[in-house]
């Protein structure tokens, strides 16, 4: 299979509500919009893309309709202390506080309008019981941050 986009969709009540939470506070725009489906993608990068879909909409098979749960969408940044000031600044609600784990990354984790968990992380060096975990080519990476 050649892939020639992927994307997250996720399913909620309110469309509106969300693409607008999401380009507020992650930095999205609109590339297709409409009253039960809004493609969003990055304005930083344009290979970031995220959809949002109505629920109940008939392109959705029945067995299937319903809102979104279960679901982490989760953006690695540059810098997931600063991106925690500024959304926790913004009254974006934290679900988990900023912190960092032993297998490598600095993260917090925060609740869209839909209760959908958005984690935001940043590599950083994991601890000596994680180093064998990771493929050798990435490790230079995490162990410069």
């Amino acid at each position: 299979m050649q892939t020639q986009q992927y994307y997250p969709l996720i399913q909620v009540e309110d469309v509106t509500l969300t693409a607008g939470f999401y380009k507020e506070h992650f930095g999205f725009q609109a590339m297709f919009e409409s009253d039960w489906y809004v493609h969003l993608q990055s304005k930083a990068d344009p290979g970031v893309n995220l959809a949002v879909l109505r629920y109940d909409h008939e392109t959705i098979p029945v067995e299937a309709q319903g809102p979104s749960h279960g679901v982490i969408l989760t953006f690695e940044v540059a810098d997931a202390a600063w991106e925690h000031d500024r959304l926790v600044e913004a009254n974006v609600p934290v679900v988990q506080d900023l912190r960092d784990e032993p297998h490598g990354q600095r993260h917090a984790i925060y609740r869209d309008p839909n209760g959908i968990l958005v984690d935001i992380v940043t590599p950083i060096q994991p601890t000596e019981e994680f180093l064998a975990g990771y493929d050798p080519s990435v490790l230079p990476e995490l162990l410069t941050n």
